[in-house]
């Protein structure tokens, strides 16, 4: 969701894959990149305009959510206005359903731990596992460098021998000459897409314990993946789907970008990743 001469190309390659038959309804989680928050936000409008044309909002949809549980409140439009992260995918959206008469409900999702994830993206399973909805999740990958205050660095491949450990690249660390910064910061976002993939593992692992270990890796490596609350409502979302409407999750990334190639402490770099889901 950065500007659309960085994200724009690997977002699309996204939206391309959507079948768009029947969809009625589009959800659009995004993180809050403005406002702090404990809970999720929705929002007051009556549409979203675009350079392309108007989305409406669910208005039923959203008094639903808002009766459903206090932590979801209502944003006021300053805010609405503000965030970044949902407005730039409306676009996208008008445009994959260019002709279609469709609804949205946005929902900026706050700084909200595993348990009230889990517990946002139960509400939400009913809605999301409806025929006629489509959902769509907001996030770049890696923010990587000194302004992002975050300089994880691999000083190897991975698997990382056992004496070797991860680091911080500063003015007095410097990457070694045969593993530069961007292919550790490929690597590091690999491991977040690894996880995130459908069906993985033999036998493949549950949405629940493919959420433990996006927690556990989010803990680990500290990585700054911005919409990794929006990512750990769905996957909350999907654990429930699964144990409750029978659903079969498949996730496949298709695209990966990096907005430039670091390679010492004076650069900086966010990463792009875009998926579909079908369930």
């Amino acid at each position: 969701h950065a500007g659309y001469s960085y994200s724009g190309p690997a977002a699309a390659w996204a939206y391309k894959c959507i079948d768009t038959t029947g969809i009625k309804r589009v959800f659009i989680l995004g993180p809050s990149h403005h406002v702090y928050l404990d809970g999720c936000a929705l929002s007051r409008c009556d549409a979203y305009e675009t350079p392309i044309g108007e989305l409406p909002l669910d208005k039923e949809t959203i008094a639903e959510l808002l009766a459903a549980d206090p932590k979801f409140v209502e944003m006021d439009v300053a805010t609405d206005e503000d965030e970044h992260s949902i407005e730039m995918h409306l676009p996208y959206v008008r445009k994959a359903f260019e002709g279609l008469d469709i609804k949205i409900v946005p929902i900026m999702v706050g700084a909200l731990p595993k348990a009230t994830e889990i517990k946002f993206g139960t509400i939400l399973a009913p809605f999301f596992a409806r025929e006629d909805t489509f959902v769509v999740i907001s996030s770049d990958f890696c923010h990587w460098g000194s302004r992002f205050n975050y300089t994880y660095y691999y000083p190897s491949p991975l698997p990382l021998p056992q004496d070797v450990q991860p680091t911080k690249i500063s003015s007095s660390v410097n990457p070694s000459s045969d593993h530069p910064i961007h292919e550790s910061i490929k690597e590091l976002d690999r491991e977040a897409m690894d996880i995130l993939k459908f069906p993985s593992g033999d036998p493949p692992n549950p949405a629940t314990e493919t959420h433990n270990r996006f927690n556990a890796y989010l803990g680990r490596t500290k990585n700054t993946i911005c919409g990794r609350h929006p990512i750990g409502v769905f996957l909350g979302a999907l654990s429930e789907m699964e144990r409750s409407h029978n659903k079969q999750i498949t996730l496949k990334w298709v695209r990966y970008e990096q907005s430039s190639q670091c390679s010492s402490s004076r650069d900086s770099s966010v990463s792009y990743a875009s998926a579909y889901a079908v369930y």
